[in-house]
């Protein structure tokens, strides 16, 4: 088997993973922004990604994700079927409920014998996203993986609206409630935003959590503890759109 590479230029970080007989072989992960600065170039009047900079042949790369057509190669793939395809060779697991928190939304997957029987995608707001988690962060001056942690003691936060949902967990801090509680508030509220869709196409079978929202251990807490089910997370979360491309 020659060696496969799959890129997913995501909203918040782009992925590239280089897969053979054996598995991945060497994958590199990006901040969006510093990598289109670095490897982004314009071509007859459009952006496209320098793959002769990154030293990836054209032939060679599938890409995914939402700067998917900013690379001129010779397949691209929806991030639904990316990620179905990177869940199934991960865990080899061909039924499942798959659930990926991005950058700017959260998608979840009903997966049957192997192929995508149905799909929910959440982007209407970037509440109950990665970028949500990593301002109200910035927010709680606190790091995410700290937040990652925080499940105990939740306080409620209402707001459905990213913008909103700040000025609520400032109202929250200003009435002296603890880091910890408000973190855990953050996380259930992510969970919260994401749990319409998990029950609607959950159907028994179990919930694979992949992206790097994946290690975040409160909301896995949260969805085993509504759905009685154990979250699996394969070896590598965030880079499963990229395998997903190789194979």
């Amino acid at each position: 088997m020659k060696v496969k590479s799959g890129i997913d230029l995501g909203s918040r970080a782009v992925k590239i993973v280089s897969l053979d007989e054996k598995g991945v072989k060497d994958f590199w992960v990006f901040d969006t922004v510093s990598f289109y600065k670095e490897f982004g170039k314009y071509t007859r009047g459009r952006f496209e990604v320098n793959l002769k900079k990154l030293g990836i042949k054209s032939k060679n790369i599938i890409s995914t994700g939402y700067g998917r057509n900013s690379c001129s190669v010779e397949k691209k793939i929806t991030e639904i079927i990316a990620h179905a395809k990177g869940a199934i060779y991960q865990t080899k697991r061909k039924n499942f409920t798959l659930l990926d928190i991005g950058g700017r939304d959260n998608k979840v997957v009903l997966v049957k014998h192997g192929v995508v029987s149905d799909f929910k995608i959440n982007d209407r707001c970037a509440a109950g996203s990665g970028r949500y988690l990593e301002n109200m962060c910035a927010v709680l001056n606190i790091g995410i993986e700290q937040l990652a942690k925080c499940y105990k003691n939740p306080v409620d936060l209402n707001s459905t609206c990213a913008v909103f949902g700040e000025t609520e967990l400032i109202g929250k801090i200003a009435e002296g409630r603890s880091i910890e509680q408000l973190a855990a508030g953050v996380n259930y509220s992510v969970f919260q935003r994401l749990k319409a869709d998990l029950v609607s196409l959950f159907k028994g079978d179990p919930i694979i959590f992949v992206g790097g929202t994946a290690k975040n251990k409160a909301i896995v807490h949260f969805i085993e503890k509504e759905f009685k089910k154990k979250v699996i997370i394969p070896k590598y979360p965030q880079l499963n759109g990229a395998i997903g491309c190789t194979v």
